[in-house]
């Protein structure tokens, strides 16, 4: 008997139909001589502070750093019955082995061994690691399962990111904060991401636009430009100069040109594409290709490879076949494809590109909701796109001389459509608006051959701007996080950059959620609060290439190239290194937000003195370890339909009382006026009674 622990409940069903575990139980499936269950995403986290001492529910910079001894999992409070499920299954006698299916990646790998730690079990570990939920994978991988030791060092770095990024965010969260008396939130990758946004952000303020001008000469379809001109005048002269005048084409050059296919997808890559052809975040993206991926219909998307293995040329094959014949975008061609270049084993590392699997061919498209369909479609169109011939044109530049003054003209004629004929069939398909730019001119120019002498040309002045740095949109962000660094890394590493495929979309949605971050349309945007944090960091918290440098190393710890005390070792150095910084900062500077937040704040705590600030639900202490707090709703006001407004907290705060005229009776069905007074006990707790007026001495009590 084997128990079989997965990710999720969908991808456990899978498993167990494919293994014969049909039998219900509470948590998990049960067959012949196997018992199938599942996690709920991450069961176990890493406990906070305050489990390891009480001291730490006070933020006190004395109290730093905290690191420690031995890490401590919990289980939230709501996956706790799944988590007793799984305990119990781990310890159970007629169990020979766990096979750990959570996915194959460091993620999965992290999932299963908090699980496992954490439960006690001493039962032996089997890996499966597949890249598809078909059945035909799934049972190949259980005939090829592997010792999970073979994984230990893909456990290790697993283990080694989620400690750091828990060191880093704890002490340095908790160091800035005290050391500037100023909520802030730093994060190991976060961090310099967010600096990106910021810096772009400066440019784009501080851009100063410059004024040009163009003049155009044009006959018969032709439009040829003059050099940028920065004075008026000068362009008006030009252009009233040539106008009706002759001009003598003086060169053309034709150049045939092509544009290579593109790769496969990788997780990254169908992200930023998505978000460009139809404004999906990377988030979305990857719901919907998981989804996909659980419903047998894609292949793992969790990669950062775009190619198959050299083994797939037949797999491949059969998939394009079926690609063609299936789906209701793909227009008649009459090359051929070629497989070859999609396949490189060097170029996979855990898992191969994002591919459609054999599932398609039962495909029912009312089965799946219109998100689904278009990234189903994307990665099928560039399945063909990847394998189809170069798209090919002949470029064509012309020089033009006119009253003495050069024009210059660029076109481009296109002799192959080759694997753009897949790629403008889709997207007219599903009408979807890609805002990438062109990178060439691409007006069709009329034949032109060197010595011709055009007629009594007509011409005209145009105005133009320089453009300032275009915004980050989703797509472009991913494209930078996954550059970041990379110019000072050797050529040969695979993977670089900010994060991994699998976090860059969490990474953008923590920043958006603690409002460092904003998106407007496609666009994500510092603010003002991001934009302070990273005014205040260090260089080396919001470095780029530090974070990246990291990305890697845990890489080669994965490879037994590296081992986790180093990795380690560098994350308590830098903690070092940061609260020494923080020691030194000047009084002046420790205080640059000393008059915001006296601003912001609604009064002083009347438990430990500190600033109290309006949230969105509560009047809260701004000292974390404080446990104050004035809800804006609360049952004894409900009952009598009233809120507590800021004016309101802010005369308790300061007065201990408040007076209003709305409160109502629900005996009388009238409104009354009282005045509300505010108790506090020692440890924080809030109680409220009313004084009426007219020496009415009826009072209520909370």
């Amino acid at each position: 008997m084997y128990l079989v622990i997965s990710e999720k409940p969908s991808v456990a069903q899978a498993i167990a139909k494919v293994l014969g575990a049909y039998k219900k139980e509470d948590g998990y499936l049960s067959g012949r001589d196997c018992v199938v269950s599942w996690c709920l995403g991450h069961l176990a986290e890493y406990a906070m502070p305050e489990a390891y001492d009480d001291k730490y529910q006070k933020w006190r910079f004395e109290d730093l750093p905290i690191i420690p001894d031995t890490w401590k999992l919990e289980v939230a409070k709501d996956k706790k019955p799944q988590f007793s499920t799984l305990k119990k299954l781990l310890k159970q006698g007629d169990i020979d082995y766990v096979v750990n299916a959570c996915d194959a990646g460091r993620e999965g790998e992290l999932i299963f061994k908090r699980v496992y730690d954490l439960s006690g079990s001493r039962l032996p570990v089997k890996r499966l690691w597949i890249s598809s939920m078909e059945d035909e994978a799934i049972l190949e991988g259980f005939a090829n399962l592997k010792s999970g030791e073979e994984y230990k060092n893909l456990a290790d770095a697993s283990v080694c990111r989620a400690q750091a990024d828990w060191l880093i965010g704890m002490n340095a969260s908790r160091a800035y904060t005290k050391t500037y008396d100023y909520r802030l939130t730093v994060g190991r990758v976060q961090t310099p991401t967010l600096a990106m946004l910021v810096q772009r952000g400066d440019e784009i303020a501080h851009f100063q636009k410059k004024q040009y001008f163009l003049a155009h000469v044009m006959k018969d379809g032709l439009d040829a430009v003059s050099e940028h001109l920065d004075s008026r005048d000068a362009a008006e002269q030009i252009t009233a100069t040539c106008n009706r005048r002759d001009a003598e084409v003086t060169a053309v050059k034709r150049e045939a040109k092509s544009v290579a296919p593109p790769k496969l997808y990788d997780l990254t890559t169908l992200q930023r594409e998505a978000n460009r052809l139809f404004g999906y975040t990377a988030k979305q993206t990857l719901e919907y290709a998981q989804s996909l991926y659980e419903k047998k219909l894609l292949t793992y998307p969790r990669t950062d490879s775009q190619y198959l293995t050299g083994d797939m040329a037949d797999t491949a094959k059969a998939m394009i076949t079926m690609v063609q014949k299936l789906l209701p975008f793909v227009p008649e061609a009459s090359f051929q494809m070629d497989v070859s270049r999609l396949l490189n084993s060097k170029k996979v590392s855990d898992h191969h590109a994002i591919i459609p699997t054999a599932e398609i061919a039962k495909l029912e498209a009312d089965s799946l909701s219109a998100a689904e369909c278009n990234i189903l479609y994307l990665v099928a169109n560039r399945l063909l796109c990847a394998a189809a011939p170069k798209h090919r044109y002949i470029s064509v530049k012309a020089e033009l001389i006119c009253s003495g003054y050069l024009f210059t003209a660029s076109g481009r004629t296109v002799t192959d459509q080759g694997w753009k004929l897949y790629e403008e069939a889709l997207k007219k398909y599903l009408r979807a608006d890609d805002d990438k730019d062109n990178v060439e001119d691409a007006q069709t120019l009329p034949d032109l051959e060197k010595g011709q002498v055009l007629k009594g040309v007509m011409s005209k002045l145009t105005e133009h701007f320089t453009q300032p740095p275009k915004p980050y949109t989703e797509d472009s962000l991913l494209a930078a996080m996954e550059r970041a660094g990379s110019s000072e890394m050797e050529d040969d590493v695979e993977r670089k950059g900010l994060g991994t495929p699998a976090t860059r979309a969490s990474i953008i949605e923590k920043l958006i959620s603690s409002k460092y971050a904003v998106r407007k349309k496609k666009q994500i945007l510092a603010t003002e609060a991001g934009s302070k944090m990273i005014a205040l960091m260090p260089e080396y918290l919001k470095s780029a290439q530090m974070t990246a440098d990291w990305e890697n190393r845990l890489l080669a710890m994965e490879r037994g190239q590296t081992t986790e005390e180093a990795f380690m070792a560098d994350i308590y150095s830098l903690i070092e290194r940061m609260l020494s910084d923080c020691m030194m900062l000047p009084t002046e500077e420790r205080q640059r937000f000393s008059g915001e937040k006296e601003s912001r704040g609604i009064g002083r705590c009347p438990v430990c003195g500190s600033p109290v600030y309006e949230g969105k639900s509560n009047y809260y202490c701004s000292d974390r370890g404080c446990s104050f707090a004035l809800w804006k709703e609360n049952r004894y006001l409900s009952s009598m339909k009233k809120t507590l407004d800021k004016k309101m907290a802010s005369e308790l705060l300061g007065k201990g009382r408040t007076h209003a005229k709305d409160f109502y009776s629900g005996k009388t069905g009238k409104n009354f006026e009282a005045d509300l007074i505010l108790e506090v006990s020692e440890d924080g707790k809030t109680s409220f009674k009313m004084e009426f007026p007219e020496g009415n001495s009826r009072k209520q009590k909370k």
